[in-house]
């Protein structure tokens, strides 16, 4: 049985059934809410007998929803067992789609990976056949990590561009009007789906198993081939009245006669994200610049992959000036950020973060000279450590959240 079956209605329609339901429901729910408990726990937080507690987790044990974690230790007399969720109990699929791969996961409910796949290739493509076959391997990893699929509560897709994640719409890929993307792909692969923007996925993964500790008031910057920003405020992910908010790069900035991606002219992305190295770091060679670096003319999508490395690996001067000079103008403008939220930290992700030092000092002096002063003293700056990982850590955090928080609410 998998957890939903538990949190679902009772199928026993006698008054009798009923509340012995309710009460397995209720043990259930607080061991998920607020972590593993004893017997006399559940029993004065539920208000229930410690006999008619202790028959309720017999059964859970028996039916495989609660484990016994041993006994603790106490100040004399017999020793009570702590019972936890089965972390077998139930999974949650996290998948990131990028331009050129895709990373998928299998988390149980203690957060644990029982199976991961990062940077698979895929070619992201606004055609009927991509989205089949991203639906295909999301299927082949599933039936490959030898979960059984009626475990899985449900998955969370991450996507760059607009997303409605409360309707399921994403606007930039594999939009249709008659049904919401996330139902077409459920119906693929059989179990309920949730949609997010990637970076709001990456800010809330970071948040729950990243550089975040204590802070409630959190900025990610995703600088990689485009440039967003993930919001998190009072702990809760912050997504505007439909779910677009944190298109940093799409910000009109810059009198450049530049025509960004999205179809404006001088967006921030123009001279500050991956995709303007290259066209920086091109222009700088015309001009006569020498550099090791070689791009790859047939990988548009990892030109900036070598800039970066150029930098990290080799130290070239062109890929480290071109950075550095980003990195500033990226920090005079996240000063904005700042002084409007005046979060607790800046949190820098994506492909840049790679590059530490690189980015991090030419951001953390912008910010100190373009920020208030006050503001700038309440921030903290930080890398992300979750790498590649975050994106797909986030997606099982968020569809974990957003899903159990229906069950567990009903």
């Amino acid at each position: 049985m998998s957890l939903k079956d538990i949190l679902d209605v009772s199928t026993d329609n006698s008054l009798s059934g009923q509340k012995w339901h309710m009460l397995r429901q209720s043990i259930v729910k607080r061991l998920l809410s607020y972590g593993n408990a004893t017997i006399a726990e559940l029993g004065s937080e539920l208000q229930s007998s410690v006999p008619t507690v202790t028959k309720a987790v017999n059964e859970l044990l028996l039916e495989g929803y609660v484990v016994d974690m041993g006994k603790i230790t106490n100040s004399g007399g017999r020793r009570p067992s702590l019972y936890s969720i089965n972390p077998t109990c139930a999974y949650f699929l996290g998948i990131e789609v990028g331009r050129s791969n895709m990373s998928i996961g299998l988390q149980n409910i203690k957060n644990e990976f029982v199976s991961i796949e990062l940077g698979t290739s895929f070619v992201l493509e606004n055609t009927q056949e991509s989205l089949l076959e991203l639906c295909s391997l999301i299927n082949s990893f599933i039936e490959d990590s030898s979960v059984n699929k009626k475990m899985i509560v449900g998955a969370c897709i991450n996507l760059s561009g607009r997303i409605n994640s409360m309707e399921g719409f994403s606007y930039n890929f594999f939009f249709s009007e008659n049904q919401p993307l996330s139902e077409i792909i459920s119906e693929q692969l059989g179990i309920p789906v949730r949609l997010e923007n990637d970076t709001r996925a990456m800010a809330f993964g970071e948040y729950r198993e990243g550089i975040v500790d204590e802070e409630q008031d959190v900025i990610y910057v995703n600088y990689g081939w485009g440039v967003a920003i993930g919001i998190i405020t009072n702990g809760q992910l912050y997504y505007g009245k439909s779910g677009y908010s944190g298109e940093f790069g799409h910000s009109n900035i810059f009198d450049n006669g530049l025509l960004c991606q999205c179809g404006k002219i001088g967006c921030l992305e123009t001279e500050i994200s991956g995709w303007a190295l290259v066209n920086q770091f091109k222009e700088a060679i015309a001009a006569g610049r020498h550099s090791q670096v070689v791009l790859d003319e047939d990988s548009n999508d990892l030109q900036h992959h070598a800039i970066i490395m150029g930098a990290l690996n080799l130290e070239d001067s062109l890929c480290v000036d071109l950075i550095s000079k980003q990195s500033e103008k990226m920090g005079r403008y996240l000063s904005m950020i700042l002084n409007i939220f005046n979060p607790e930290l800046l949190v820098v992700g994506g492909d840049f973060s790679l590059l530490g030092g690189y980015v991090l000092l030419p951001i953390q002096s912008a910010l100190k000279k373009y920020s208030l002063g006050l503001v700038n003293r309440d921030v903290k700056l930080k890398k992300s450590n979750l790498g590649h990982r975050a994106g797909v850590i986030g997606a099982c955090c968020v569809v974990k959240e957003r899903m159990l928080s229906t069950l567990i609410n009903n």
